[in-house]
């Protein structure tokens, strides 16, 4: 396994957290709408209230309670049933006056004598629970077998009743209605509350209507608000206030700002001389480097309000909400003017327009044309400048990028040694470091990190010397952080001593091939301690940035990379699994030298696109491949050259040096972890010089054709 620090891919943010602003508060003379928290309080309230209302004050009517038919017709007989109503075999009715009902007394139950019902009855099981909150709960005022008073009463007559039964209730006084028995209430009452929720939902939202639609402005306003900006404001009275100060690394992109924070403080140096300030700043880089903090400590250095809103925020799945909240937000920062909006991750609603609308997409077209429009239609003169911020500027739409939008394009880069050291600085204002920490050293161990990965990195300092229980954070707690960051965590599994010793070789192959192939970057640490998905790692770090890389170099990275397979080879005369990260690798580096750079035979000719130079990733084909299969075939057979080229000569290196190799193997297994100078005093090599390679091919040339006549003349060619 082998890793390099300028390869290492960062996606954290350098964005602190947004200090609490004052927002776009209404005047004093008027009123603030309640929040929706608070209105669907009242609500609900309003609907409970109902519900109280109706039980009380509308008659609910009793249900009916089934009775046997004998208690009917004993009560018929008692001219004690007033009016029934017949369906079928079943009958309901009520009783002219109410009866008690069970009967008072034990219910009889079959195979049981009286004294042994009339224990169980005055007995009860110890623990039970009491039914009778249970039926109040129901609606019922006593248990079921608790006698109460029963108006109304329903039952069904037996088969083999005669037809005598009609005569028997005229003759006892017993009205026959053709319709079912009901009681009457006020019907006013009734239609008030069994509507009542109904209209108290209909007259809520007809308030909350005319609410929103004073406070919220037009159509957007009056769907409860969707339509308002979600910008965030914060101004001169924030309790944290970014200014230029806290950003460092970035001095070019900051110096492209400075104008503009010229601008907003004293616009008529400007202006006198019929000059304008750029409408929209386009701040472009990869993420981690700063570009909203950027942002911010514009706003911070002109004491004007800044309103940041994400550019997600804008789309919804209603179509127009987009367009309405950019109106809003231009609207208030006209308002304030002079002011800045800063719209972060831009590419979310600025892609190119034209494609096939699928999903959102025309709610996204519709809110970048009214980006466009906005742009337009304010002058520069008002104070209002736009930041936005992408790490994709290639998908934007033109009209965006034309003159009269975003003017201006400020790339934001990842820093160099001098910018990590001063980004160090920054993070470090707050943390109590030792007398032994070397800032220098730091920002020359990480290449390729950005602002983001530098405070991350400090923060996981701090975090291990708090652990370790020290005063202050020393050197080695950022070296244990860095390799905690770059390796991977460690990871305590246990291994087989034949898997140690595979794993020692595999280093080792790496490390050696690291010493001994001309211009490779040094060797910082190996270790066979499982760390992250690793079994081990060999960690490389140039002593440089790096901004363009040699061929010679390039076919070196991959020897090295083949270093491990190769020393398991020479050694156990087998393959295993170990190296397929580094077969990956190598690969695809590869196959960039001959698809991108043109370090092959094909010639100089691109058959891939151009990886995002600020997000990374691979060059993917957007559908068919531009090239023959013939090409195609071509591409593969250099690729495996190159790889077969890299094999032989790794195995050719480590075969020369095998006992270094069996050195550093068994010292490894020995010590688990070695850095730089235990590898040279284990291995007793020194590190290759870099070698130019078509200075040698030159030299040679000329050699051939005209001898120099002494070593001062060929250390010369050099």
């Amino acid at each position: 396994m082998r890793f390099t620090a300028s390869q290492s891919a960062r996606n954290d943010t350098n964005t602190p957290p947004r200090p609490p602003g004052r927002g776009n508060a209404p005047t004093p003379s008027a009123r603030s709408p309640l929040p929706p928290s608070r209105m669907w309080w009242w609500f609900a309230a309003l609907v409970v209230l109902n519900f109280v209302l109706s039980r009380w004050l509308v008659p609910s009517g009793e249900t009916p309670v089934a009775v046997p038919y004998t208690l009917f017709k004993k009560e018929v007989g008692a001219n004690n049933v007033a009016a029934i109503y017949n369906q079928g075999q079943e009958i309901s009715g009520k009783f002219s006056s109410p009866i008690d009902y069970p009967p008072p007394g034990p219910k009889p139950q079959p195979g049981k004598s009286a004294a042994r019902q009339q224990d169980s009855s005055s007995t009860q099981p110890q623990g039970t629970i009491d039914s009778t909150w249970f039926d109040r709960l129901a609606g019922r005022s006593s248990p079921p077998d608790t006698p109460r008073k029963v108006s109304k009463f329903e039952t069904t007559l037996p088969t083999f009743v005669g037809p005598g039964l009609e005569r028997f209730l005229i003759d006892h006084g017993v009205e026959i209605s053709a319709t079912p028995i009901s009681e009457a209430g006020s019907p006013f009452l009734t239609l008030l509350f069994g509507f009542g929720p109904a209209l108290l939902i209909i007259v809520f939202y007809i308030w909350l209507f005319r609410r929103t639609a004073q406070y919220g402005g037009g159509m957007g306003g009056a769907l409860m608000g969707i339509g308002k900006s979600k910008a965030r404001r914060f101004d001169e009275e924030s309790e944290t206030k970014v200014t230029f100060n806290d950003v460092a690394g970035i001095d070019e992109a900051k110096n492209e700002l400075v104008e503009i924070v010229d601008f907003l403080k004293a616009p008529a140096k400007y202006t006198r001389l019929g000059g304008a300030a750029p409408k929209g700043v386009l701040l472009v880089g990869a993420p981690g480097t700063g570009k909203t903090l950027l942002a911010r400590a514009v706003a911070g250095e002109a004491a004007v309000p800044f309103f940041s809103m994400s550019a997600a925020e804008f789309v919804e799945m209603i179509v127009g909400v987009g367009a309405a909240r950019v109106r809003d937000l231009f609207k208030e920062a006209r308002a304030s003017a002079p002011a800045i909006i800063f719209i972060d991750e831009l590419d979310a609603i600025g892609r190119a327009r034209g494609q096939i609308a699928i999903g959102g997409s025309s709610e996204q077209e519709q809110t970048l044309n009214q980006i466009l429009t906005e742009m337009d239609g304010f002058s520069s003169r008002e104070g209002v400048i736009v930041l936005a911020a992408t790490n994709q500027p290639d998908v934007l739409d033109k009209a965006l990028l034309r003159p009269g939008r975003f003017d201006r394009r400020v790339i934001v880069n990842l820093p160099d040694k001098r910018g990590r050291q001063a980004i160090l600085a920054v993070h470090t204002r707050t943390v109590p470091l030792a007398g032994d920490v070397r800032p220098d050293e730091i920002a020359q161990s990480t290449p390729g990190f950005s602002g983001a990965d530098l405070k991350n990195l400090v923060n996981e300092a701090a975090l291990l010397a708090a652990r370790r229980g020290e005063s202050c954070v020393q050197q080695k707690d950022f070296s244990d952080a860095l390799e905690k960051i770059v390796l991977g965590p460690a990871r305590p599994i246990l291994l087989s001593e034949d898997d140690r010793r595979r794993i020692a070789y595999h280093e080792g192959g790496h490390a050696i091939l690291g010493l001994v192939v001309p211009g490779a970057d040094p060797v910082s640490r190996v270790t066979i301690v499982p760390r992250g998905q690793a079994l081990g790692v060999t960690y490389q770090r140039p002593e440089s940035d790096r901004y363009n890389y040699p061929e010679a170099y390039l076919r070196g990275r991959i020897v090295g990379m083949l270093g491990g397979r190769t020393a398991e080879e020479i050694v156990f005369g087998d393959r295993t699994t170990g190296a397929e990260n580094d077969i990956e690798q190598a690969t695809s580096l590869a196959r960039r030298m001959v698809t991108r750079w043109g370090m092959s035979d094909l010639g100089l000719i691109q058959f891939a696109p151009r990886d995002n130079p600020y997000l990374g990733g691979s060059g993917a084909y957007a559908g068919a491949k531009p090239f023959s299969e013939q090409t195609a075939l071509a591409i593969d057979t250099e690729v495996a050259r190159i790889i077969d080229q890299s094999h032989v000569e790794a195995t050719r290196l480590l075969t020369a040096h095998r006992h270094a190799l069996d050195a550093l193997a068994q010292a490894l297994l020995t010590h688990e972890s070695l850095d730089e100078q235990e590898v040279l005093q284990v291995t007793g090599l020194e590190r290759a010089a870099p070698v130019n390679p078509h200075a040698r091919a030159l030299r040679a040339r000329h050699e051939a054709v005209t001898p120099p006549a002494d070593a001062t003349a060929k250390r010369a060619v050099s």
